[in-house]
């Protein structure tokens, strides 16, 4: 298996990226290399700071950087020799298995659409994340930022992609599907979601188990994954995001709240990609680089891309 990694993406890259690196090295077994793509200069000096064994990774030369404020496809288009564009054209000519950046995200939604493509098939490709809940296996909730409006038949899709990862990767052998609406009953929710649970509710391809409300986020007790759109997905996730940083800065400490630090979780998968694509949050630090790898590693294992290939056939 291989696994490249976009060195120079991130707000505190190539020192957080690099760490990361090392870290993720320990843990990833001999059948697994790492390829570090990147400003090389930059990338042997790192990890010599960081007493690693450069024998251990393969680097791949790169000369420019997209940064977070570029405009995401002058800058893959423009930038032929960045990091983020040398990945995905690794991952076109089947050179690498997964591909992990916390660059530009809109770059990377440029690399899957325009370099590697989308499964034929899939409508809209999905950023799938995680809510924690009470029990060790948090929740997936997609989609969270890629299509702000989506149709029933996108909603559909994302129920089956999401059941497939979660049986694959988080090995829940009928995970439970819901549609996330203002109410638990059939006919509530917008004309899309209404219509979304019409369709999904005599699904073959997943166990639906119908309209899930936001205040049954936290346990485990209803769903395993959760479909919204964009929108709505993107809301909930930075609502997250802001309730654990107002937990930090009010110096609140527990054991349940610590699974909102995003660190722990790495990246979010781009469900519906022709290969494995997971990107990072842009201020990921050396604990969240090493996780995305790792995530990464598990996606290539459990042959996400094939399986759902499978069902949407």
């Amino acid at each position: 298996m291989k696994i490249g990694l976009d060195v120079m993406g991130g707000d505190y890259a190539p020192e957080a990226t690099i760490a990361g690196a090392v870290q993720a090295r320990e843990e990833l077994g001999t059948d697994v290399d790492l390829i570090l793509i990147g400003d090389k200069e930059k990338i042997t000096e790192l990890l010599l700071h960081d007493n690693a064994d450069a024998s251990q990774f393969e680097i791949l030369p790169t000369t420019e950087v997209i940064e977070m404020a570029d405009h995401p496809a002058k800058a893959f288009s423009g930038k032929h020799n960045s990091s983020i564009s040398v990945g995905f054209g690794l991952l076109k000519a089947g050179k690498i298995d997964g591909f992990s950046s916390a660059g530009n995200t809109g770059a990377m939604l440029v690399g899957v659409h325009y370099a590697i493509k989308t499964i034929p098939g899939i409508i809209r490709p999905a950023i799938a994340t995680y809510i924690p809940n009470e029990s060790d296996i948090p929740t997936m909730i997609l989609d969270v930022g890629i299509n702000p409006d989506s149709k029933p038949d996108v909603l559909y899709q994302y129920g089956i992609m999401g059941s497939v990862y979660v049986k694959n990767v988080w090995s829940i052998e009928n995970p439970r599907i819901a549609l996330l609406n203002i109410g638990s009953e059939e006919s509530k929710g917008n004309l899309v979601t209404r219509s979304a649970h019409e369709l999904m509710k005599d699904s073959e391809h997943f166990n639906f188990v119908g309209n899930f409300e936001a205040n049954e986020f936290f346990n485990n007790e209803k769903a395993d994954v959760v479909v919204c759109d964009g929108f709505v997905g993107n809301v909930v996730l930075k609502e997250g995001e802001a309730f654990y940083k107002l937990l930090r800065k009010r110096k609140i400490k527990d054991e349940f709240f610590e699974k909102f630090n995003f660190e722990n979780y790495g990246g979010s998968p781009i469900l519906g990609a022709s290969s494995v694509v997971v990107i990072g949050h842009g201020i990921s630090n050396a604990k969240a680089i090493k996780n995305m790898i790792l995530h990464t590693k598990d996606m290539v294992e459990a042959g996400l891309v094939d399986k759902i290939k499978d069902v949407i056939k």
